[in-house]
């Protein structure tokens, strides 16, 4: 298992969830911190993936070719004969599409959270600007400032885990870069496997599920209400339960 988590409650169940997730803030690996693990014991067996410059990556430089030989790694790990959804948010979310486009017959499910935007021409402002700040303030600044709006807008038991298990700003302008040079809706054409989009109900990134659809019209679309960005963090239940819900009907 890859970087560090399996909650199976009980038994290898299906189906087995590759996750990772990588916000504009927080950028974060999928650890052991958050909300959704106890959420999904018992129902799935989760497997943690940790993208190059995060985790125990952290020293490795960040491209796309190398997150999908990372997440192929995960894949290879999945429990015989499980099927394999896989689950992206945000930065998270884009990686999963260069790794579909590539590897998509090896998917039995993808889940899209919070990465709907194109991420070109005015859709790609909130990517340059996540960018631009962290090189100019750097990647410890940034995390300062993180920790404080992130403790001002949820309780001590949600964020801390979360916090204590750490973020990497500094993968972040090459990712970002990486991101809108190669990352796009048109790269699924043709993908036969079941997808979801979710997004928060605030989400700005929400706001090219049309184009997803367009290229995907079969793909299923789900808004997690009261949520931002962070709809994982805004509303855990909502969140886990949306994404095992697919999973389970794939």
């Amino acid at each position: 298992m890859p970087a560090a988590a399996e909650a199976s409650g009980g038994g290898i169940l299906d189906p087995c969830v590759r996750t990772w997730s990588s916000s504009t803030a927080p950028a974060s690996p999928a650890r052991s911190g958050s909300p959704q693990l106890p959420l999904l014991a018992g129902r799935a067996t989760v497997g943690l993936v940790d993208l190059p410059g995060h985790g125990r990556l952290v020293d490795e430089a960040f491209t796309l070719a190398r997150c999908v030989e990372v997440i192929d790694e995960a894949v290879d790990a999945a429990p015989a004969g499980a099927p394999v959804v896989l689950v992206g948010h945000s930065l998270g979310g884009f990686v999963a599409m260069a790794y579909a486009a590539e590897r998509g017959p090896r998917l039995d499910g993808l889940v899209l959270a919070g990465c709907s935007a194109t991420p070109t021409g005015p859709g790609a402002a909130v990517y340059r600007g996540v960018a631009a700040l962290t090189e100019r303030i750097g990647p410890e600044r940034m995390t300062r400032v993180n920790n404080r709006v992130l403790r001002r807008l949820y309780p001590a038991e949600l964020i801390e885990p979360v916090i204590a298990d750490g973020y990497y700003f500094t993968p972040t302008p090459a990712a970002w870069r990486a991101v809108m040079d190669e990352c796009h809706p048109a790269m699924l054409r043709g993908l036969a496997c079941p997808v979801l989009v979710l997004n928060g109900q605030w989400d700005q990134f929400r706001l090219g599920v049309r184009s997803v659809l367009r290229v995907l019209p079969d793909a299923r679309v789900a808004t997690v209400p009261a949520a931002s960005h962070l709809a994982n963090l805004d509303q855990p239940e909502a969140f886990a339960e949306a994404v095992l819900g697919f999973a389970e009907d794939v």
